[in-house]
């Protein structure tokens, strides 16, 4: 199994905001003060066509789909939360904590993708769990070591400890379970997402292992990522917040490899963590602050990777 893709999925947004359902348990989401809806979404909008200039511009095959004005979706440019596609021909489709963000879930998006000639063989439904109040977002809660079958999930509201299991053995993955926290007003929450606080590439890992409170579980996923040799890069709760934990690994042209991240992200890192960074994939970062602050996310929600084959 390849861990990176060259080809990716993206929704550009049509009434992206901060998205009030989400922002319960999304600490990183904030109210820009005195700026028109219609202004942020037009930022946002920019950002996001900037960031596919980037991509694009090395080679990265970026499959854009615009959203649409109805139903409501203002979390729409975050697609890795409501799917994942995986090398067998698998599609697997989420249950999501916001109400707002179900209607994100489009079927034409895999009609588009069937026709730009990807091969969908199933779809494993897990959404009926937000009747009963079970989430697991996506690759947002699950990171997943596809060469290595494992997948690591923080526990949050979003993601349930048993839809996580239940997952692993749909998708032969061997789970790799802790919590992770922050501190907000001096308080240490859960939190939201896995893939804020780790990014697993193919030869390394970024994480911030200060989050897993948890020695014994700390020193458990420290061992996992070590054990499949990975270089562990380790950053502190301060570059977490600026989303340097929110990174992927793409391929370009060539199958050169890239690091995809916000200019937030880059900016936090050190020299010395940089220099390890791109030992193993080039730097790609574009300025994403509005998305950041209004939506809670960064580079690596706003990417789907597509893992399917082709025809």
């Amino acid at each position: 199994m390849k861990q990176t893709t060259n080809s990716i999925l993206m929704i550009r947004p049509v009434a992206f905001r901060m998205n009030e359902q989400t922002a319960v348990n999304n600490y990183y989401q904030k109210v820009l003060d005195g700026l028109l809806p219609a202004t942020v979404n037009a930022k946002a909008q920019q950002e996001f066509d900037a960031f596919v200039e980037k991509l694009t511009a090395v080679g990265v095959d970026v499959t854009v789909v615009d959203d649409t004005l109805n139903p409501d979706t203002p979390d729409s440019i975050f697609p890795n939360n409501w799917i994942s596609f995986h090398e067998n021909g698998d599609v697997a489709l989420y249950p999501m904590f916001a109400e707002n963000r179900r209607h994100e879930r489009r079927e034409e998006i895999l009609d588009l993708l069937e026709e730009k000639g990807f091969v969908i063989h199933n779809i494993i439904d897990y959404t009926s769990a937000e009747e009963d109040g079970f989430f697991l977002e996506g690759t947002g809660s699950l990171l997943l070591d596809r060469a290595n079958a494992k997948a690591y999930c923080a526990l949050s509201p979003r993601a349930d400890e048993e839809l996580f299991i239940e997952f692993c053995e749909d998708f032969d993955y061997a789970p790799v379970i802790f919590e992770a926290f922050q501190t907000v007003d001096s308080e240490r929450k859960l939190i939201y997402h896995t893939n804020v606080m780790m990014c697993l590439g193919e030869t390394f890992a970024v994480i911030c292992s200060d989050c897993i409170d948890d020695k014994k579980e700390r020193k458990m996923v420290l061992d996992n990522l070590k054990e499949n040799g990975k270089e562990i890069i380790l950053i502190t709760e301060a570059q977490m917040n600026n989303f340097a934990g929110n990174m992927l690994e793409v391929r370009g042209v060539n199958d050169k490899r890239y690091l995809v991240m916000s200019t937030a992200a880059h900016q936090s890192l050190t020299p010395k963590q940089i220099e390890q960074l791109e030992k193993h994939a080039e730097i790609l970062s574009s300025s994403l602050d509005t998305i950041e602050a209004c939506g809670g996310g960064s580079a690596r929600c706003m990417m789907a990777e597509i893992f399917l084959p082709r025809n």
